[in-house]
């Protein structure tokens, strides 16, 4: 009997379009109908102005850009393309669900929790993320959660937004 040939990188990642729903479904019923949405750039801005009109109530909208607050800055630099952050509210005492495309390490996510601190205290921040890949190196948890897929630490998982707006998944290999 011969081995199976490895399945090809992302062979299994779930349609992001599907994860969306998925999300938007957990989201429904758990958050405020005020909280504020702030996506990181760039996949969690794209997924923070879709939730916005998806989900009920009014959802302010404020997208992040973390490469300023990240730990590695110093030893990487900015990454081009870096976005200013704007958040067209008041975060002090807003309840915010964070929201981003991949959680992996958990340092994105504290870097944008430190960036929304020097805003002003919000009341609560929730993490939504459209992937959980696992593999977390700070005690960092997603409230709500599109779908959860295992991915070698050698390969990222990247969303993209075609010209119609719909959301894709794909892997590349890791530092590409």
């Amino acid at each position: 009997m011969s081995a199976r040939a490895p399945d090809p990188p992302g062979e299994h990642l779930p349609d992001a379009e599907a994860a969306l729903a998925a999300l938007a479904d957990r989201m429904r019923s758990g958050v405020a109908h005020d909280a504020a949405f702030v996506g990181i750039y760039s996949g969690g801005a794209w997924l923070a102005d879709r939730l916005a009109k998806l989900l009920p109530g009014n959802h302010p909208v404020g997208h992040l850009d973390v490469s300023f607050y990240r730990d590695d800055y110093a030893k990487k630099g900015l990454k081009a393309g870096a976005r200013r952050s704007a958040l067209p509210f008041d975060v002090a005492g807003s309840r915010i669900v964070l929201i981003d495309d991949v959680l992996y390490t958990g340092r994105s996510t504290r870097a944008a929790i430190n960036e929304l601190f020097d805003y002003g205290r919000p009341a609560s921040i929730e993490l939504a993320v459209l992937v959980d890949r696992g593999g977390r190196e700070l005690p960092i948890e997603p409230a709500y959660t599109g779908a959860r897929v295992a991915c070698a630490r050698t390969l990222n998982i990247v969303l993209t937004r075609g010209d119609d707006g719909r959301l894709a998944l794909s892997v590349e290999p890791a530092g590409a």
